[in-house]
């Protein structure tokens, strides 16, 4: 299972998403006026830094994670910042995050996370129950259009995203882009800004 992963590699401190400051991606949407404050769900927001800055940008926000331990680090973070933000330990595939609806949610690499077509479908599906009508979704996907010889996150087509999240969202925009990240070469990634969309 995908969180099990994510818990086990938190407890040895093998973290390389863990880059210790917003996604990039994250901060170019926001300033393109896309997306503007209201409550917003980090999903998978690990030790915090997008949730951190989302808050600080005037969102309301909540941040999710499946390990603890990443956890405590964001709420140390969040107090060191004197920033409020609430973190919740949750397995998102199949909880119900108590402040919905919200009106946008992040992700950054966890739909890649999961290997099979339906999980990743039940995430959107998940995704979709927590956001208000119209409510718009950032997620960051490995680009599987990379040809890596290093390990690195997983990869997926954009069809794979499409079609996990048809026909609960509209794709506002499908960009080829890159992870925030500290090293020099940083991985490919779909930047995907979905909302969604309304039921008739």
């Amino acid at each position: 299972m995908a969180e099990n992963r994510f818990k086990e590699m938190y407890k040895s401190g093998i973290t390389p998403w863990d880059i210790g400051k917003p996604d990039c991606n994250l901060v170019e949407v926001l300033a393109r006026q896309l997306v503007s404050g209201c409550k917003a769900i980090d999903i998978g927001c690990g030790t915090g830094d997008n949730s951190l800055w989302l808050a600080q940008n005037g969102f309301l926000v909540t941040g999710v994670d499946t390990s603890e331990i990443a956890l405590e680090n964001a709420r140390q973070k969040a107090l060191d910042a004197k920033v409020a933000c609430r973190f919740i330990l949750a397995d998102f595939l199949d909880d119900k995050i108590e402040g919905a609806p919200f009106g946008f949610a992040f992700d950054r690499g966890c739909l890649h996370s999961f290997s099979s077509e339906g999980d990743r479908k039940r995430f959107a599906q998940n995704v979709a129950v927590h956001l208000e009508k119209a409510g718009l979704w950032l997620t960051l996907v490995g680009n599987a259009d990379e040809e890596r010889k290093c390990p690195g996150p997983p990869r997926r087509s954009a069809g794979d995203i499409i079609t996990a999240v048809e026909p609960l969202f509209e794709v506002l925009s499908l960009e080829s882009s890159h992870f925030g990240s500290n090293h020099p070469n940083p991985p490919w990634a779909w930047r995907c800004l979905l909302r969604k969309r309304l039921v008739r």
